[in-house]
């Protein structure tokens, strides 16, 4: 849409041609009397009709224009600070606003930000408080049209920011262009046709994608795959002409504090199903909506990206990111539900379904990163529709058996609005994926539990001295309707939750 430029205003504004100023007013008791000092900074005149309908319960925004410019255009928000607002507000509003810009030919925008005295108990700092609105302008502008014939001319558009502090706002502006282009990197991939990426074409952009960003990456073949014995991702990508990969990446800081380097680095491995396209195998889909399946390595995405924001965050933790990819596809090699596979761990499993097949390529790859030996496993994986019946489209569920990473994801979650919510992960359970023939089936006895039953599969391949955390994004990942940022493309759900994460609760 646009080539944004985001600019910390100072506190010397200066109007070019073919502005528009944005300020939002907090109701309040106060509200009815800011109109005299708004008509006198700005020199415009209010109507009655416009100030009785702004205080009115329904109104919530003005729009005014000025013939003379300077701003061209003044408008108004209301902000409720009722039991609907919180951390996300402004990261959604701006996402909307600077989306109903697209046919104008605004060139520069100014954002008046409230004093954080005003909202401060909603946000966990000032610095992160001035972030969401950089992030709702950058999520608001993301568009996928590179197959597009017809190129829409990008136009530019200068964002200014005013803040009480501008010192933290200059460091907000930073930290969110670093994170949202990460997001939007993780959206272009999960956005991208299946076609044009198959196993191999990802492991290639991925590595030319971390390679700016001194990001160390190695690419499994099939034959080093066969090599390991990663059984899971052999049977999972046999059915197609397009043979699996096994990508490891790793990001080691080179720069740590002399703070830090008193106590040593934390290493997290970040594990993603990388499934480029996903038929269900044997165990066909149903045909309607089978095209979103091109994002079902929305997990291995979500990876990549966080690996990045880190990366230029230059945040002081040693990262792995483990990505197991492959074709789920039908063909007369394809596996077939009764087969028995072996996992690289050497624990057997019973394919009761070919179309569970993401918590099997993940058995290699959690097996893999296990014996890294770190200090935390996170993997992330659009596994179960059965997540999405129990959560919704706007929530993954969280699986863990630690205390302290599920109450930590879950405050990150609150904070980004990537929101997670815990489901049990009690050893009951393992009694739905018994096996008469196998060590584990890859399937529950019944439709019960669903994403439960697939997280404790997982649980099998993970060494139990490491504290592990399973992330089901099969609802939240893909486009929904419940913010304005996620409504019409993959959503790069997951890449602000990890950062803040591993920013701050590890």
């Amino acid at each position: 849409m646009y080539k944004i430029n985001l600019i910390s205003g100072g506190k010397q504004i200066s109007y070019k041609p073919l502005s528009i100023s944005l300020k939002y007013l907090i109701d309040d008791k106060k509200l009815a009397k800011s109109f005299s000092d708004l008509e006198r900074v700005f020199n415009i005149k209010l109507s009655e009709l416009q100030k009785q309908n702004f205080l009115s319960n329904e109104g919530c925004k003005i729009r005014v224009t000025k013939a003379s410019g300077k701003p061209d255009a003044l408008i108004l928000f209301k902000v409720k600070l009722d039991d609907k607002f919180s951390a996300d507000y402004f990261r959604n509003n701006l996402s909307e606003f600077i989306m109903s810009l697209k046919n104008e030919v605004t060139k520069n925008l100014h954002v008046f930000i409230p004093a954080y005295s005003t909202v401060k108990k909603y946000f966990e700092s000032e610095e992160y408080y001035y972030q969401t609105f950089v992030e709702g302008i950058l999520l608001g502008n993301y568009s996928f049209d590179k197959y597009k014939s017809k190129k829409v001319k990008e136009k530019t558009l200068d964002v200014y920011f005013y803040a009480d502090n501008e010192k933290k706002l200059n460091n907000s502006i930073r930290v969110a262009e670093k994170l949202i282009t990460s997001v939007n990197l993780t959206r272009d991939l999960q956005n991208e046709p299946a076609n044009n990426l198959t196993p191999e074409l990802f492991a290639k952009r991925i590595v030319s994608e971390v390679k700016k960003y001194g990001i160390k990456s190695t690419v499994f073949n099939e034959s080093e795959i066969q090599k390991r014995k990663m059984g899971g991702l052999i049977a999972i990508g046999q059915g197609s002409i397009n043979k699996p990969r096994f990508i490891v990446l790793e990001y080691k800081p080179a720069l740590i504090s002399k703070k830090i380097k008193k106590i040593r680095s934390k290493k997290i491995a970040l594990v993603g199903k990388g499934i480029t396209f996903d038929t269900g195998g044997i165990s066909l889909k149903p045909s309607k909506n089978m095209g979103e399946m091109k994002a079902d390595m929305s997990g291995a995405a979500v990876v990549v990206g966080t690996l990045i924001a880190a990366a230029k965050n230059k945040l002081p933790i040693h990262l792995y990111g483990i990505i197991p990819a492959a074709e789920n596809m039908v063909s007369g090699e394809s596996i077939r539900p009764g087969d028995i596979i072996k996992i690289s761990s050497g624990k057997t499993v019973e394919i009761e379904d070919t179309d569970a097949e993401g918590r099997v390529v993940l058995a290699d790859a959690l097996h893999y990163a296990s014996q890294i030996k770190p200090d935390q496993i996170i993997d992330l994986a659009t596994l179960t529709g059965a997540c999405v019946v129990a959560l919704g489209e706007f929530v993954a569920g969280l699986f863990t058996k630690n205390e302290a990473m599920a109450e930590n994801l879950y405050k990150s979650g609150i904070k980004t609005n990537d929101r997670v919510w815990r489901l049990p992960m009690w050893d009951d359970f393992n009694e739905l994926i018994t096996s008469d023939v196998a060590d584990v089936a890859n399937l529950g006895k019944s439709r019960w539990a669903g994403a439960i039953t697939a997280a404790k599969f997982l649980e099998h391949f993970v060494d139990k001295n490491i504290p592990w955390a399973h992330l089901d994004i099969a609802g939240p990942a893909m486009n929904n309707d419940s913010r304005s940022y996620t409504k019409k493309y993959m959503t790069g759900f997951g890449v602000r939750l990890l950062f803040d994460y591993l920013s701050s609760k590890v």
